[in-house]
């Protein structure tokens, strides 16, 4: 057998492992995309639980309740507020609150498709279209100035009894503290929340924490000037400028 076709063909193969082993070291060079799937961009994410829990969970709960927010898991308040104004306070946000713009065209991260994405998901996951069958419920919004000192009133026949008769909360059970309200004429928690959605929490109420809506917590319900009245009345606790004063030395 010749030499040379014997040397020929060792060079040949080296050549191929050599190939082989270029390749294979540029697949794994560090930095380099692996092969899984794609990252989604931020405005391509079009499904609801995703959208929820990225924005919305942290304030409404993970469930739509028992956050620090009004409870979206309320028939009541979906009922009350409907798709429309959910949609339009997502994109908007709530002046005067802690709720912000989502939308794009608001200043927010959203898609206008991602906003309806959310609004028509939280009414698909959580109303209930039969709940106020037969009721008619106060309007979202107020229809009229409210009265500081009729509120103070309606406020005494139909919350106190729950959360004190000055707003400042009730101590509950002393053993176990079972009962216990905080004070909703706190200045600080006033200047956290708006009018808006003072008026949402007593039409709709908080069933995640026990509270009737407005036709449980008395013999009549509330009117909506009643209603009206008793925000006007929480809005006149509330101090300019909250917070704690620096004095000069």
């Amino acid at each position: 057998m010749s030499a040379v076709p014997h040397r020929l063909k060792v060079f040949g193969t080296l050549m191929l492992s050599t190939a082989c082993l270029a390749t294979i070291g540029c697949s794994s060079i560090h930095g380099r995309p692996g092969p899984g799937p794609e990252v989604i961009r931020p405005d391509e994410v079009l499904d609801f639980p995703t959208l929820y829990k990225e924005n919305c969970a942290a304030c409404h709960g993970a469930n739509g309740k028992n956050g620090a927010a009004i409870a979206l898991a309320n028939p009541v308040y979906l009922a009350v507020a409907g798709e429309q104004t959910i949609h339009q306070t997502i994109t908007r946000g709530v002046p005067g609150g802690l709720m912000p713009a989502f939308a794009k065209s608001s200043g927010g991260s959203l898609t206008d498709k991602q906003v309806t994405i959310l609004s028509q998901g939280i009414m698909q996951q959580w109303s209930a279209p039969d709940q106020l069958a037969g009721v008619t419920p106060p309007p979202y919004a107020a229809t009229s100035q409210g009265d500081a000192n009729r509120g103070q009133q309606a406020y005494a026949a139909s919350c106190a009894r729950c959360h004190g008769a000055d707003g400042e909360g009730t101590p509950g059970d002393p053993k176990t503290g079972a009962g216990k309200l905080g004070s909703i004429v706190n200045p600080s928690y006033l200047a956290l929340i708006s009018n808006q959605d003072l008026r949402s929490i007593v039409i709709a109420g908080r069933p995640d924490e026990g509270m009737p809506d407005w036709r449980s917590d008395s013999a009549q319900p509330l009117t909506d000037q009643q209603i009206t009245d008793i925000i006007a009345w929480l809005a006149s606790k509330r101090i300019a400028e909250p917070g704690q004063p620096y004095h000069s030395h």
